[in-house]
């Protein structure tokens, strides 16, 4: 038997950085996202001893433990030490983790693996939990045991999945509006939506960081305010279907957005950006906390291949995506289905073997 866990990344298209206190607490944050079908897995096989081996695949990355030990941050995987422990897990089983991105990606993947595992987690020991307990978990393990700086966004995101408008008022007060979007807008948008990887990952705590300092500046604080205005506005466009509109603002959103802290952008997105820009993308922004990760780009039907062309003539990493409208999931494997047998087929000219 095999429990998985899956867990869908995440778009953010406005209100990023909203999400983080002090912000969020004193003045109320807002972001605007939907989910892609790029996603973080978990998957558990008991074992009869007392071992827990746990498997990064990403990180070709092996680490054991035992039930009777207490779990000690050391350093190693302790996005799965600090899971296990919340689960209180205290039997023997292997785990093996894969993301379809790297950290640093701006698609959410480290909270987006917390959530794939406490859903592994939980469906292996029969705990029910809707998606807003999931996701306040798993703010719980990684922002406050493990003091990993970092916004809300991320964990309802990936455990109610979909496109959603998410009001943020501090831990005890958060509100995940489902958006119902025509699925033509949501077909053309995703036409008209450029995924590129500028090649750079980023380390979000050190931008969030410097973005939290920079909260009593003037000039930082009135961008995060009209980062949070324009999540509203994106809102009702999309809802309404002005979809260059809804391009025109995350233009907007992004350059609001670079007055939060000097780490967001970098002279290599710059470039990149306004390369797409040249090209006829209306506009977009870095996705996550800045530094580096995904571009994502809107782009009118009749430019996107010239927008295309030359964001990968300027060192861009075109990816292929689509939105997933479901959040995190869990299912069990039959492992004994894996196994080689014989396979026989009965035709009306006769019986066919396989051997596999």
């Amino acid at each position: 038997m095999v429990i998985r866990g899956r867990a869908p990344l995440r778009v953010s298209f406005g209100g990023g950085g909203t999400d983080v206190a002090p912000f969020c607490e004193k003045q109320g944050g807002a972001i605007i996202g939907s989910t892609i079908n790029k996603y973080a897995y978990c998957s558990i096989v008991p074992r009869k001893d007392d071992q827990i081996i746990v498997h990064s695949l990403d990180f070709d990355m092996t680490v054991k433990y035992n039930t009777s030990e207490n779990y000690v941050y050391d350093g190693r995987l302790d996005l799965v030490t600090a899971a296990l422990k919340a689960m209180d897990i205290k039997e023997g089983c292997e785990v093996y983790l894969q993301c379809d991105a790297p950290p640093g990606s701006g698609l959410g993947t480290s909270s987006t693996v917390m959530v794939a595992m406490l859903t592994a987690m939980a469906r292996w020991r029969g705990i029910m939990m809707d998606s807003y307990a999931m996701a306040d978990l798993a703010y719980q393990v990684e922002r406050q045991d493990l003091r990993i700086e970092g916004g809300y966004q991320d964990q309802y995101a990936a455990s109610f999945g979909g496109f959603n408008f998410i009001e943020f008022h501090g831990r005890d007060d958060v509100v995940v509006n489902p958006l119902r979007i025509k699925k033509d807008i949501i077909h053309e948008l995703q036409y008209n939506l450029l995924l590129c990887y500028t090649g750079k990952i980023h380390v979000s705590a050190n931008i969030i960081k410097d973005q939290v300092q920079n909260y009593e500046k003037k000039d930082a604080f009135e961008a995060m305010c009209e980062v949070k205005a324009l999540a509203y506005a994106l809102k009702d466009e999309l809802l309404k279907g002005n979809l260059h509109s809804f391009g025109k603002l995350l233009d907007y959103g992004w350059q609001s957005k670079k007055r939060m802290s000097a780490k967001i952008t970098s002279p290599q997105i710059d470039m990149l950006y306004e390369e797409a820009i040249k090209a006829g993308a209306l506009g977009g922004k870095l996705l996550g906390a800045g530094g580096g990760g995904y571009l994502l780009m809107y782009c009118p039907y009749n430019v996107r291949h010239k927008v295309a062309a030359r964001m990968e003539q300027a060192g861009g990493q075109l990816t292929d995506w689509n939105f997933e409208l479901r959040g995190a999931q869990s299912w069990v494997a039959d492992d004994e289905r894996w196994q080689y047998r014989q396979v026989k087929v009965y035709m009306p000219e006769g019986a066919y073997k396989f051997e596999i």
